[in-house]
C-alpha cells in the first residue's frame, strides 16, 4: 500500500474527532467512541494488529484514563474545600484589590501562575490548577477552559522539569545508535549537553511566539465572553499583555541557555509573577479605572458557559470574615511547593515516590502477553497532592468535618459525568499509538501519517514539521509521547532535505507544545475540572486560531533559520514578519482615538 494512502487510512481517527466533536458539535462521550471504533478497525483489519494488542492498549488507556480522573478528582475536592472555607471569596478579594479587570486577572492566573505550574509538574497539571480557580473567582467555566488550553504552548516543552525534551526528545533521537556520535562530532560528548543544547533552539522560538500568546489569551476571552463580543477590548491592554510576555520569556530563556532544560518554565512563571504583579500593584501599564473589563451579567451567559461546580451550601461566614489573603492563598501555595520538592532531582524524592515496590508502583507488565505495559504511581500523582492539601486546609481554614464532606460529595457529583468522555478518548489514543508489529508491515499510524506528508512537502518540510508535532501531542495528548515518536523522523527528514537537522527537531518539540492547545484529552480533562460537560467540541473551536498561529509562526521562523545562508529575506521569516505585522496592526486598529465629535454649525 501507498504511503499516501497509508497517510490517509492513518488521518481517519483524526478526521472523526474534528467532524463529530467540532463540526457537529457532539459531546465527546458520543464522539470519542466512534474515533476509538475507527482507529481499532484500522488497526485490526488494515495493520493487522493482533486482537490481544488492541485490547491490551485499551485496557493502558483505561488505566491512564483513571489516573487522569484522579487528578481530576483532587483538584476539584481542592477548589471545593476552598470554597467551602470562604477562602475563594479572600482570593477574589485580592485580586480586586489588584484590578477588577478580567483581563489582567487572566494573564496573571493563566499565564504566569500556569506557566510556574507547568514547570512544576506538567502534564495537564495547569489546568487542574489554574482553570478551577478561575471558575472560582468567577470566570465562566469555558472561558477559564479556553483560557487554559491556550497558555498550554510556550512553556510546555519544559514542563515537568523538563521532561518533554529530556525523556521525550532523548528517548526518540537515543532510538538510533548512531546520535550519541553525531552529538559527538558537534562537541558534546555528555548526551544531556546534546539535549540542552536542542533546548536552547527550543526555547529562542517559543520565546519568539511566546510574546503575543497573554495578548492572544486576553482578546479571545473578550470575542467570545464579552458583552460586546469583540477582540478590540482584549486589544486595549495590549502594553500589560507585552509586559507580562517578557517578564515570563526573557527569563525563560535566559535559564534554558544558561542553566538547562529543567527550569526555564518554572523560573519563567515564578520571576513573571514576581514582576507583574508587584508592578500591577503600582498601577504600571494598567487601564484606568473607567476602563476596567468585566464580564456581563450571569445571567446574560449563555448557557454553555456555565459550570456544574455548584457548591450545595455556603461558604462559613464566620471563617470567611477572618480570611486574610495569604491563608486564603497558603493552599496554593503548599501544591506548588509539594510540586516543586517532589520534582527536584537534587532531593531525588522520584527514587522513593516512584520506585519498584509493589505498593509504591501498581503495574500491570506486558498486558495479556503484548509488549504493552500500564502502571499508576499513586505517591508521584499531582491527584495525591491535591487531596493531601485538601485535608491540610481543613486544619489551616478550620473547616468543620461536616463541610468537607460537602465538599466531597460536591466533587464526586461533579466529577461523574465529567470522566465520561476519558473512557474513550485515551484508549483510542493507546490504539492510534500502538499499531506499529501488525501483520501487514506498516509503521504506526502517526509515522504513516507524517512519512505521507513529508513525501508530499519536500524542503519546505520546516512549515509541516511543527503541525506534525502539533498533531502527535492532539492525538496523544502529551508533548513528551510526540516528541517520542516524531523526534527521530523528524531528524531524519532534516538530513533528507539538507538542513540542521537539530532545528527540525527543535520545531517538532515546539509544535508539540502547540498541539496541547487543541489537545482533545486535555480538553476534556480540563473540561472536566472546571465542571463543563459535552462542550469539548466548543472549546477546540476557540482554541484553533492560537493553534493555527503558533505551529504556523514557529514554522516560519524555523523555515527562515534553516534557509538563513540564502540570505535574510525569505519566505519563511517574511511570513512571520507579516503575522508580527498583522498583531501591530489590530494593535492600531483597536487602539486608535476616537474622532472627535463635529462642533454645531452657526
Amino acid at each position: 500500500m501507498s504511503s499516501t494512502v497509508l497517510a490517509v487510512l492513518s488521518l481517519l481517527p483524526i478526521i472523526s474527532v474534528a467532524f463529530f466533536l467540532v463540526l457537529l458539535r457532539w459531546p465527546a462521550s458520543r464522539a470519542m467512541p466512534i474515533a476509538y471504533l475507527t482507529a481499532s478497525g484500522l488497526a485490526l483489519l488494515v495493520w493487522g494488529v493482533p486482537t490481544t494488542k488492541v485490547l491490551a492498549a485499551s485496557v493502558n488507556g483505561l488505566i491512564v484514563a483513571g489516573t487522569l480522573i484522579y487528578i481530576i478528582f483532587g483538584a476539584i475536592l481542592l477548589l471545593n474545600t476552598l470554597q467551602q472555607s470562604g477562602a475563594i471569596q479572600a482570593i477574589r478579594q485580592g485580586f480586586s484589590d489588584i484590578t477588577p479587570d478580567r483581563r489582567i486577572q487572566v494573564i496573571i492566573i493563566a499565564w504566569l501562575f500556569g506557566s510556574f505550574i507547568e514547570g512544576s509538574a506538567g502534564f495537564g497539571t495547569p489546568a487542574a490548577v489554574a482553570v478551577p480557580l478561575m471558575v472560582g473567582l468567577g470566570f465562566p467555566a469555558m472561558a477559564a477552559v479556553v483560557a487554559g488550553m491556550i497558555i498550554q504552548s510556550t512553556p510546555v516543552s519544559f514542563g515537568a522539569m523538563g521532561t518533554p525534551i529530556l525523556v521525550g526528545v532523548g528517548t526518540g533521537l537515543s532510538a538510533d545508535p548512531e546520535m550519541m556520535d553525531y552529538a559527538a562530532r558537534l562537541g558534546y560528548t555528555e548526551w544531556d549537553d546534546f539535549l540542552a543544547f536542542i533546548g536552547t533552539k527550543i526555547a529562542l522560538i517559543h520565546a519568539l511566539a511566546g510574546t503575543f500568546i497573554p495578548l492572544l489569551v486576553a482578546s479571545i476571552m473578550t470575542r467570545f465572553f464579552g458583552k460586546a463580543r469583540s477582540f478590540a477590548d482584549g486589544f486595549k491592554i495590549w502594553k500589560f499583555a507585552l509586559f507580562a510576555a517578557f517578564a515570563m520569556t526573557i527569563p525563560y530563556y535566559l535559564v534554558a541557555t544558561y542553566l538547562g532544560p529543567e527550569f526555564p518554565s518554572m523560573f519563567g512563571g515564578m520571576a513573571g509573577l514576581a514582576i507583574v504583579v508587584s508592578a500591577a500593584k503600582t498601577g504600571f501599564l494598567m487601564p484606568k479605572k473607567e476602563d476596567c473589563w468585566d464580564f456581563d451579567d450571569r445571567a446574560n451567559w449563555d448557557a454553555e458557559w456555565s459550570s456544574t461546580l455548584q457548591p450545595t451550601s455556603q461558604p462559613n461566614a464566620e471563617l470567611t470574615a477572618k480570611m486574610s489573603v495569604l491563608r486564603a492563598w497558603s493552599p496554593y501555595v503548599l501544591v506548588a511547593g509539594l510540586l516543586v520538592l517532589t520534582r527536584l532531582r537534587a532531593l531525588d524524592l522520584e527514587s522513593f515516590l516512584r520506585n519498584s515496590n509493589p505498593f509504591v508502583t501498581w503495574s500491570w507488565p506486558q498486558i495479556f502477553g503484548s509488549d504493552i505495559s500500564a502502571s499508576f504511581q499513586p505517591l508521584w500523582s499531582p491527584g495525591t497532592i491535591f487531596i493531601l492539601v485538601s485535608l491540610i486546609t481543613m486544619v489551616l481554614h478550620g473547616l468543620k468535618t461536616s463541610d468537607y464532606k460537602i465538599a466531597f460529595k460536591d466533587s464526586v457529583k461533579t466529577l461523574i459525568p465529567a470522566s465520561a468522555a476519558l473512557v474513550f478518548t485515551v484508549p483510542m489514543v493507546q490504539v492510534f499509538i500502538n499499531t506499529s508489529g501488525g501483520s501487514a508491515g506498516y509503521e504506526q499510524m502517526p509515522i504513516a501519517l507524517a512519512e505521507g506528508v513529508a513525501g508530499l512537502t519536500g524542503s519546505a518540510w520546516p512549515f509541516f514539521s511543527t503541525f506534525i508535532g502539533g498533531l502527535g501531542a492532539f492525538v496523544a495528548g502529551s508533548n513528551t509521547v510526540s516528541n517520542m515518536m516524531f523526534s527521530l523522523f523528524q531528524f531524519g527528514v532534516g538530513e533528507r532535505i539538507l538542513v540542521d537537522p537539530t532545528w527540525i527537531v527543535a520545531l517538532q518539540a515546539v509544535g508539540g507544545a502547540s498541539g496541547n492547545i487543541i489537545c482533545v484529552h486535555n480538553v476534556v480533562a480540563a473540561s472536566a475540572v472546571a465542571g463543563l460537560v459535552g462542550k469539548e467540541g466548543a472549546v477546540i473551536r476557540k482554541t484553533l486560531l492560537p493553534f493555527t498561529y503558533y505551529a504556523l509562526f514557529c514554522g516560519a521562523i524555523g523555515y527562515g533559520i534553516v534557509n538563513r545562508d540564502a540570505g535574510l529575506v525569505n519566505i519563511g521569516f517574511a511570513i512571520a514578519a507579516a503575522i508580527v505585522a498583522l498583531f501591530v496592526y489590530f494593535i492600531f486598529k483597536f487602539n486608535r482615538p476616537s474622532p472627535a465629535p463635529a462642533s454645531a454649525a452657526g
